[in-house]
């Protein structure tokens, strides 16, 4: 069996590759993992479920339900509530364990389990790698000892959530958004309600797209992968800017007043200097991934700020910021943490501190999105191939190393495969964007001929 979980937890297509066998055993074996790691020594364990509305969570929170309170963990069913939102009420309420039903920016047919450790922190790669051992044993006729009378889980929905969740962003604001007209496009996903209510209680006037979910909808040509909706409304309805999330409102991506997209790296960069001035970017430093533009660390050098890099995924920019203290890390993807109001990327309170810079200095995002520029940057994905040969193949090397003398020191490559989908990313930045995509179509092709 391969590796169940990727770098989000665990996903694939709803009812096929995630099924409620799957789920339910699942469930059982976190419990159980995390009660011989000692999370539950001494008293009885609680646990958050919540989910994004994608009409599959349905049954997938009733199977995670049903195994969490089979192997003795009191459930609190929080229901349809951001990714960010159940960390954070998995660390409020003080829970042993968080579990999130979602798939993120996938489209809908897909759906994931994502697990929080107590604390609302992603479980360590060991963790989860005992998480399958575990499920597997069980899967294969294991016994195990199951609770009875008493000793089962009891379970009941926390209704508190969605306002404990909201009165924390704002509590968290360093000032309100009074005068700032904003465009929210909620991906039709999990904070449809939450993000409209905060930016409206922070002063904002807000005009909300993609915020209707009908379990079928969610991320269908909307949210932070599809911009083209967003561009538009900002310029009908003379917005001063709008935010994207993705499904499970875990990203955040912008757009300016004038319609032009603004990436998770200059969303971290104006962050970045705001709270230089503020006095919380502690060691002057943000993490950030190997994915990020070139340009981002120009701009963080030409700043005199530090950039710490690390593999793609925020769970590895989350562990490297707890490592060393570090306060600001994510990605160009739009997953942005501020270590000391979240535990994961939070779409919605990086769109919240986004705007309070825009109404703290007067200036447009646009003006502020300028301290970095962007170097062509071209990515494509390369589907139906086998990508755990990417770092093996010596066809690909030799690909990559011309790629390299063609760019020289003006650019530079990036192949990775995906963490969470079937595929291969290819990466290309260079000085000049024909150049770039030239390098990057070839590359692509490599990748097929040799690992097709």
């Amino acid at each position: 069996m391969g590796r169940l979980f990727g770098t989000d937890g665990v996903r694939g297509v709803a009812n096929a590759d995630l099924t409620a066998e799957l789920a339910l055993g699942l469930s059982v074996a976190a419990a159980h993992v995390l009660a011989e790691a000692g999370t539950f020594a001494g008293h009885r364990p609680t646990a958050v479920v919540g989910r994004d509305p994608r009409a599959s969570g349905e049954f997938l929170e009733a199977a995670v339900v049903a195994g969490l309170a089979s192997a003795g963990v009191d459930v609190l069913r929080v229901g349809v509530l951001p990714t960010p939102a159940v960390a954070y009420l998995t660390g409020a309420l003080g829970a042993d364990l968080g579990v999130m039903l979602s798939a993120s920016h996938n489209a809908m047919p897909d759906n994931g389990i994502k697990f929080f450790a107590r604390g609302g922190h992603k479980l360590a790669d060991e963790l989860e790698d005992r998480i399958e051992t575990v499920y597997e044993q069980h899967r294969t006729g294991a016994p195990w000892e199951r609770p009875t009378g008493a000793g089962v889980g009891r379970v009941s929905d926390y209704d508190e959530g969605f306002e404990k969740y909201v009165a924390h962003l704002i509590a968290v604001l360093p000032n309100r958004l009074d005068g700032l007209k904003v465009v929210l496009d909620e991906a039709h996903g999990a904070a449809s309600h939450v993000s409209p209510e905060a930016f409206a209680r922070a002063g904002a006037e807000v005009v909300t797209i993609g915020g209707e979910p009908d379990g079928l909808n969610i991320n269908d040509g909307c949210g932070s992968t599809h911009l083209g909706l967003l561009k538009a409304a900002v310029l009908e309805y003379g917005a001063d800017f709008g935010i994207a999330h993705d499904g499970d409102a875990d990203r955040c991506l912008a757009v300016d007043g004038a319609g032009e997209e603004v990436d998770g790296d200059q969303i971290l960069a104006v962050l970045a200097l705001a709270m230089r001035e503020a006095g919380t970017l502690r060691g002057d430093t943000v993490v950030a991934t190997v994915m990020s533009n070139l340009g981002f660390k120009l701009a963080m050098e030409r700043e005199g700020l530090q950039l710490v890099q690390t593999g793609v995924g925020d769970r590895y920019v989350l562990e490297a910021m707890k490592a060393e203290g570090y306060a600001l890390g994510g990605e160009q993807s739009g997953h942005v943490i501020v270590l000391d109001h979240a535990t994961t990327g939070d779409g919605t309170l990086t769109g919240l501190m986004l705007a309070a810079r825009v109404a703290a200095t007067g200036r447009s995002l646009a003006e502020l999105a300028g301290v970095m520029r962007r170097l062509p940057q071209v990515l494509i994905n390369v589907p139906d191939v086998d990508r755990s040969r990417v770092k093996t193949s010596a066809e690909l090397a030799t690909a990559v190393a011309e790629a390299e003398r063609e760019l020289g020191a003006t650019g530079r490559v990036l192949l990775r495969p995906s963490g969470t989908e079937p595929l291969v990313r290819v990466m290309v930045e260079a000085a000049d964007i024909e150049q770039a995509r030239s390098v990057a179509g070839s590359l692509a092709d490599a990748v097929k001929s040799a690992l097709g």
